[in-house]
């Protein structure tokens, strides 16, 4: 039975996610942070296992029908490739931030259907900020000052670019495309943040032309195109979700199509 995007769920996952933000938070704020090392070398702490129960526990209930994928149940996942529509969700985006307790640091859910994200979630919790999108229905942040509709910014033509862009990825392929670009500012984000920054129109480009997986930016791909903007490989493909290899190509968010590859 497809699962369809009202109100309700909108309203459903929103609280979800921010329930478990604020369980992370509770660990944030602690006087100290602990964390092991798994087998690919990325960390992982309390704060993940915990947001993933809640997570987990939470669309089970919400969605009884579909398949949650996880970056911290990758155990239990469904066969790849993925058909239909699944969760797909990463209960802490940024542990390292979270570690460093630099604040940006999110809790990302995304429904995914038939290969697209097409409804978001990227709850920032340490900086009091939320941002949801989904297809037909608009992309939105909410903060102190309340719910506000966001949508990409228009890049004028010859205008320097924003550029979202992290100083521990600016590797060369990354440094030889912003070259590229001509005159740019350097936008920096963390986590998801980087592609919710393109959705409020704080950022014009995202080249991320290095390793990810695909929990780390479908709910945010979700909202950006909710806002208007494309995510897309470096050979002009949208990005897709539930591919039988759970890394994603390198890829480029954008605002607008003007300064991404043609599709190949």
């Amino acid at each position: 039975m497809r699962q369809d995007i009202n109100s309700e769920l909108i309203g459903a996952v929103v609280a979800l996610a921010q329930k478990a933000a604020e369980a992370i938070m509770d660990i944030y704020q602690a006087e100290e942070l602990s964390w092991t090392v798994k087998c690919d070398a990325s960390p992982v702490c309390q704060a993940d296992l915990l947001a993933h129960e809640i997570l987990l526990a939470g669309l089970a209930k919400l969605t009884p029908g579909l398949a949650v994928v996880s970056e911290e149940g990758s155990d239990s996942a469904p066969e790849r490739p993925i058909a239909g529509q699944f969760w797909l969700i990463d209960p802490l985006d940024g542990t390292k931030e979270f570690i460093s307790r630099n604040d940006e640091f999110t809790v990302n859910v995304a429904l995914v259907d038939d290969g697209r994200p097409v409804f978001g979630v990227v709850v920032a919790p340490a900086l009091s900020r939320k941002y949801w999108g989904a297809a037909g229905v608009g992309a939105f942040r909410v903060d102190s000052a309340g719910t506000a509709r966001i949508q990409v910014a228009q890049v004028a033509e010859g205008a320097p670019l924003r550029v979202v862009a992290s100083k521990s990825h600016l590797n060369e392929e990354t440094q030889a495309f912003i070259a590229g670009l001509g005159a740019c500012e350097l936008v920096q984000a963390g986590s998801s943040l980087k592609i919710c920054r393109i959705a409020e129109g704080a950022a014009d480009i995202y080249p991320r032309l290095g390793p990810t997986c695909e929990w780390d930016t479908a709910a945010a791909q979700a909202i950006l195109e909710a806002a208007g903007g494309i995510v897309c490989t470096t050979s002009g493909q949208v990005l897709r979700y539930g591919k039988p290899d759970i890394l994603n190509p390198f890829f480029i968010a954008s605002a607008s199509g003007h300064h991404l590859p043609k599709e190949k």
